[in-house]
């Protein structure tokens, strides 16, 4: 794009997910001419965190916790990403007022360190009230720091709001996506330097606004919903409304977003990604694992059911590897042949990434796997048909998948419709076959089966714009005990009118649909839903044009609380408490750190023509008895930093 962010040229690849620089090299080849223009400035939109997040991807961590009683992560969902061996329950931390509540045990942190140091790619540390005094959180990181040199990611620096299980997953989940993020970044860096291109690379976060890639390592959790932010900016600019609801499909999830008087709509109490709550400060968007390639399966019920994993199509597999077309073939002779159609058939495993430091923690079974998959693609029927634990295999099977270590392949939307004929990507027959396979296994036919994988992602997508617009409107939410609200949207979106009871449901705003996909499956949506739909011009690559339509935007929040009756006035700044006597000393002191710190934090994010504008918010309630007008509680003093996305001279 121009300086007016008028579209010069556009250009797509597939993802490679095995080597993500092939997919990058593919489309910036595509995209430049030769020579090349010259390019001032690049900038990154990425769903490399949302994706990880919801398909339960990460690198290994260890956590450190100061202060924290084990019945607190209940709520937090940390189990679901981490090994109990890997979470180190330490004493220290803090009380509400910024107090030690218990000296820090330096002894233990040092002991958990040394035991993880080799086992890890990175550490995450959240102390009990760290945001109110972060300095056992800022001792045990110099500690690591100086035993391992690996990154570490303190629940401090992430946010400054008062929830401590949820800081801790939010902490965990930045140290899991660091190695993840870095190679992407390392990935995008290489190839610009190879093609010539030597600019500032920008990385948008979650709430639409941009960092530095070098920031974006430090902080990848930050970058959770990029995709969807810089996706409601670009729709927003492409369609030209003010007011919409944004459908963002793509290969693993669709994210769904609301546009308010042209801005994005944020979630200020942390984004929801994959079932957890960060305290990431993001747009308020709705991700489902859903998306082109995702996993067509059985679920536990029997039932046809797509996602939420990500998976390579068998078209697209088949391209790049034509031993899979020999399988494929050889399994459906057998079907044909009357032979047993099992749930291993047209699925293969694959190395996505070299082993790393995980090395050292795959069992001798997983190590068995990773050997025999040296020269490709092998089917899981070869691992598993034959093994005495087939659930053991796959169990571990699923943690190399979740590491990002390995990659499954399997039949998937996209498969779906290039059968139908409305979509023409990849090796058809590769999709026929795969097609034949889920047939024979469902006594059905192989057009029927995909019109019922295609059924299944509108109604899915459906269901996923009406929960955006019971969010809308007044933040309602169906539970799942909510039988009666169930079944009327399920029987507004189905396909057929079986049934005594039709409903309809009709949504008044407009629906603005954006990514490769969604002319195949969103008119349906539309209809069924009585939406105006708009694919605009360059919908395809929406997300890449609102990646240059942000601006640098850093915000420091902190907090001032009396003491003592109000004798004192406690400064709670993110190095170190401060006290004052006069509350206008202490508002004084924040104003000028957190200015400081916003302006420092929009350099480190490559911001150029910085303007910081200041906040105060008082607090206070009123009093009781007639006689007391109100009482103080606190003071928020907010700093918000604004720049340019930088240039290269």
């Amino acid at each position: 794009m121009d300086d007016k962010h008028r579209v010069l040229g556009k250009a797509k690849a597939l993802t490679t997910k095995f080597d993500l620089s092939l997919g990058i090299r593919g489309a910036l080849e595509a995209l430049l001419p030769d020579p090349p223009l010259e390019i001032s400035a690049v900038s990154l939109s990425t769903t490399l965190a949302t994706n990880a997040v919801v398909e339960g991807q990460g690198s290994s961590i260890c956590l450190i916790l100061i202060g924290y009683d084990p019945y607190m992560l209940n709520d937090a969902g940390l189990e679901r990403i981490l090994n109990h061996e890997d979470i180190v329950f330490i004493q220290g931390g803090h009380k509400p007022n910024g107090e030690e509540e218990a000296p820090l045990d330096i002894d233990r942190a040092r002991q958990a360190i040394l035991a993880h140091k080799s086992r890890v790619a990175a550490f995450a540390i959240s102390g009990y009230f760290g945001v109110r005094n972060p300095r056992h959180e800022l001792q045990v990181q110099r500690m690591i720091r100086e035993i391992t040199g690996l990154p570490v990611t303190c629940g401090h620096e992430l946010s400054t709001q008062l929830h401590a299980p949820r800081r801790a997953l939010t902490a965990a989940l930045n140290a899991r996506l660091i190695p993840l993020l870095q190679q992407l970044i390392v990935a995008v860096q290489n190839t610009l330097t190879d093609i010539g291109i030597h600019a500032p690379l920008m990385v948008v976060k979650g709430d639409g606004s941009l960092i530095s890639a070098k920031m974006a390592l430090e902080r990848p959790v930050e970058t959770i919903l990029s995709g969807p932010a810089a996706s409601v900016i670009g729709a927003r600019y492409l369609a030209n409304v003010d007011s919409a609801f944004v459908i963002d499909m793509g290969g693993t999830t669709t994210d769904i977003a609301a546009l308010r008087d042209g801005r994005p709509a944020l979630n200020l109490n942390g984004a929801w990604v994959g079932g957890w709550q960060t305290m990431v400060e993001a747009i308020d968007d709705r991700t489902t694992g859903l998306g082109g390639d995702s996993e067509v399966r059985i679920d536990e019920a029997g039932e046809l059911c797509v996602g939420p994993r990500q998976v390579i199509p068998l078209s697209r597999l088949a391209q790049h590897y034509p031993t899979v077309m020999d399988v494929l073939q050889r399994q459906v002779k057998v079907s044909t042949d009357g032979g047993a159609v099992d749930q291993y058939s047209a699925r293969f495993i694959m190395r996505q990434r070299p082993l790393g430091i995980e090395q050292a923690n795959l069992t001798s079974i997983q190590r068995e796997i990773w050997e025999t998959l040296g020269d490709g693609p092998v089917p899981l029927a070869q691992i598993l048909g034959s093994v005495k634990y087939a659930p053991l295999y796959h169990r571990l099977l699923d943690e190399m998948i979740g590491h990002g270590l390995i990659v499954a392949s399997a039949f998937t939307p996209t498969d779906a419709v290039l059968v139908l004929g409305q979509y023409k990507c990849g090796s058809l027959e590769a999709a026929e076959l795969g097609a034949a396979l889920w047939a024979a296994q469902l006594n059905t036919d192989v057009k029927q089966f995909c019109e019922s994988v295609v059924r299944q992602v509108v109604e899915e997508l459906g269901r996923a714009v009406i929960a955006s617009a019971l969010a809308e409107e007044g933040g309602l939410t169906l539970s799942s005990q909510d039988d009666v609200g169930r079944l009327l949207i399920d029987r507004a979106l189905a396909a057929d009118d079986k049934g005594t009871l039709a409903t309809a449901i009709t949504i008044k705003r407009p629906l603005v649909a954006i990514g490769a996909p969604v002319a195949t499956y969103l008119p349906a949506v539309a209809s069924k839903l009585g939406m105006n739909l708009c694919i605009p011009e360059h919908a395809e690559v929406a997300s890449a044009i609102g990646a240059v339509a942000g601006e640098i935007v850093q915000i420091v929040r902190i907090l001032i609380r009396p003491l003592n009756g109000a004798k004192f006035y406690r400064v709670h700044l993110p190095s170190e408490p401060r006290d004052f006597p006069r509350l206008e000393d202490a508002v004084e002191c924040a104003q000028d750190a957190s200015r400081q710190l916003a302006l420092d934090r929009a350099s480190r994010a490559g911001a150029s023509l910085v303007d910081v504008h200041m906040e105060r918010y008082d607090r206070t309630i009123k009093g009781g008895g007639g006689w007391l007008e109100e009482i103080y509680l606190e003071t928020e003093v907010v700093a918000t930093a604004f720049g340019r996305m930088p240039l290269a001279v």
